[in-house]
């Protein structure tokens, strides 16, 4: 098969392991930078060029778009959609699971275990926002953020007010959620690819920190998952819309609940906690599902 990796960068762990995975598979393998890419919208010939080249004949693309061009990353992988290319994720999942708030909501429709959340406009509502997640401490989430960046813990109730009028002041979107404090600075993150969870590992934050993404410093080790946390990974992917997904969950005293999910988890972290082939085990999967204009959420919004 032809393959192309969306990425902008081709040095990055999970591009060159995915590459990589390509080659061994025999497969033809292409590493493109989103950004250089750009499209030519015609009925009947629509087309993505690239440094000047057509890119033609391209059965899957694998999109690794960064956040901060998630709008012309998911137009650039629309356009292979439309020319019948087999995408890895889909782009409105992706879009999907990049807006925090629409997400939540996806999942918390589905009936699937999250942490109390509020989110509001008007600056009148900041007390019943607090109470509504139970009250100092909580944790403020801007929409925007990624890898643990603009998520910030108050511990006390005037903490809190001071900060979500802060954030107010500077005219941001943000959540509101409960802080899980049993979960201890640990979160699960869940590899899910179709209908299984191939990997899991715990993070644990580091001292005097309570986030626990590996990009600030938080460690990982192997995890065995409960049956009930397996079944919520592969149930919150599946309700995003996403084949391949980075699901991360807090044990509560309530059960598994849903932090996030990733429509383009790293590859490094997990890999290397767990021993796995996670990169040959996404190619093998679109080995089987690849097939010519083959997109479930077509049309959707």
């Amino acid at each position: 098969m032809r393959i192309v990796i969306l990425s902008r960068n081709r040095r990055l762990y999970s591009t060159q392991r995915l590459a990589e995975a390509c080659e061994q598979r025999g497969h033809e393998v292409r590493v493109v930078d989103t950004t250089k890419c750009y499209m030519d919208i015609a009925s009947h010939r629509p087309s993505v060029h690239y440094r000047g080249d057509k890119l033609e004949g391209v059965d899957a693309v694998i999109p690794r778009i960064g956040a901060s061009i998630t709008f012309y990353g998911a137009a650039i992988l629309r356009q292979f959609e439309v020319m019948g290319a087999y995408p890895l994720n889909e782009s409105v999942a992706i879009t999907r699971s990049r807006d925090k708030l629409r997400s939540l909501q996806i999942l918390a429709r589905a009936g699937i275990g999250l942490p109390l959340t509020g989110f509001a406009h008007s600056v009148d509502d900041t007390q019943a926002l607090i109470k509504l997640v139970g009250g100092a401490p909580l944790v403020v989430k801007l929409l925007e953020g990624t890898q643990g960046k603009g998520v910030v813990l108050a511990e006390t109730h005037q903490a809190a007010e001071s900060l979500i009028d802060a954030f107010r002041e500077l005219h941001a979107n943000f959540l509101v959620q409960e802080f899980i404090k049993e979960a201890g600075g640990t979160d699960i993150r869940c590899l899910v690819i179709g209908d299984k969870v191939v990997a899991s590992m715990q993070r644990q934050a580091r001292e005097g920190e309570f986030r626990s993404n590996l990009h600030r410093g938080g460690t990982a080790k192997l995890v065995k998952l409960t049956p009930e946390e397996r079944s919520t990974a592969v149930r919150a992917a599946r309700k995003m819309g996403l084949n391949v997904a980075g699901v991360d969950l807090l044990r509560s005293n309530h059960g598994p609940v849903v932090m996030e999910v990733n429509s383009s988890p790293g590859l490094e972290g997990i890999e290397k906690a767990t021993g796995k082939d996670v990169a040959g085990q996404i190619i093998a999967f679109i080995e089987k599902e690849a097939r010519p204009h083959r997109t479930k959420t077509r049309g959707k919004g």
